[in-house]
């Protein structure tokens, strides 16, 4: 069995694609198929929203890795390598951003699930040039093309999506990037959660705060606290420091791959936890996240989350913390909470 995931064995079928190139690989990549087509390229960069892939590609001295919402770094690349994201709008995002950076005569390919819409990237990729489908395998496709317009002016702040929150008489504006958790609303698992939350004061960490829906309504009706917020993706990241600074509001935030940069002196871990990785469904990170939370807080520091009912969190917070209270619940979400 190839240790590659599908969109990359189908690009691996079609190497001759990138022999020479100047490339720089993007989007919803989770494996190490470019350390190969450094064989093939004259250079690859990979450019990642997701903290962890950083980490892990980070130290291949073959490899130029750069993290963050924007790419931002000098570069002579010639070609794209765009894995195609869950949501149709990040796909957008990305290929905006990188051909403005890179503009005309830059030869795109796109990998991805035939279930993830990437057959929508004929009609997307128009302003751009022309792409058409060169090979498909293994439900995926592979897509080739090239810019031959050059794309308008690129700034992220034209990507934001602005919607409003209201709780407790507190009204608060969301900021959220393409592909950031984020329903345009107030989600029924996180105004529950926030329900059952009790005053809080001291450090406080929203861990996974997505676009920052938690984080802000937590200092906005406890002013004192000292609020920190983590998430793995970098467009979260950028979403919840903009979703601070529109409501005028204060707090530390930073990309996390779990505990890997928080601090260890938690009086309250509150998290709405983060379920799924690209297309599928992983509990892996949240599982983390509840049985070494002991570790990251002071004495008598609490564990504050909300998540499906079915799922079995439980046992986990109880091995960590010796116990685990239901607080809340209905047909489809629970509160779990744990004192240490």
């Amino acid at each position: 069995m190839s240790a590659y995931i599908a969109p990359s064995q189908i690009a691996q079928r079609q190497l001759d694609y990138f022999a020479g190139k100047s490339l720089i690989v993007a989007g919803e990549l989770e494996d190490l198929f470019p350390i190969e087509l450094t064989k093939h390229c004259e250079s690859v960069t990979v450019f990642t929203t997701n903290y962890s892939y950083y980490r892990q590609l980070e130290p291949c001295e073959q490899l130029s890795t750069v993290f963050g919402s924007e790419f931002d770094k000098e570069t002579k690349a010639d070609m794209i390598l765009l894995y195609w994201p869950k949501a149709k709008a990040e796909a957008e995002f990305l290929l905006t951003m990188l051909l403005c950076k890179l503009g005309v005569d830059t030869e795109v390919v796109i990998v991805g699930e035939n279930r993830s819409g990437i057959k929508s990237v004929e009609k997307m990729f128009k302003p751009f040039g022309s792409i058409g489908k060169f090979d498909s395998a293994r439900r995926c496709s592979f897509y080739w093309g090239k810019c031959t317009q050059q794309p308008a002016y690129f700034s992220i702040n034209d990507w934001f999506k602005e919607y409003t929150v209201n709780y407790k008489n507190q009204q608060l504006v969301i900021r959220s990037l393409p592909g950031v958790f984020s329903h345009g609303q107030f989600d029924v698992g996180s105004q529950l959660l926030l329900d059952s939350l009790p005053a809080l004061h001291g450090k406080v960490l929203d861990f996974g705060c997505g676009a920052g829906v938690i984080g802000c309504v937590m200092k906005s009706i406890n002013p004192d606290i000292e609020l920190e917020m983590c998430d793995i993706n970098a467009l979260a990241v950028e979403s919840s420091i903009a979703t601070l600074a529109a409501n005028d509001l204060t707090g530390k935030v930073f990309a996390s791959d779990v505990y890997s940069n928080t601090s260890k002196d938690y009086q309250f871990i509150i998290s709405n936890p983060p379920f799924h990785s690209g297309l599928e469904t992983s509990y892996d990170a949240t599982e983390f996240l509840l049985a070494h939370a002991p570790r990251y807080q002071i004495e008598e520091g609490q564990l504050f989350i909300v998540a499906n009912s079915f799922l079995k969190y439980p046992p986990i917070i109880s091995d960590a913390f010796g116990h685990c209270e239901t607080i809340n619940k209905t047909n489809k979400f629970a509160i779990y909470h744990a004192k240490k």
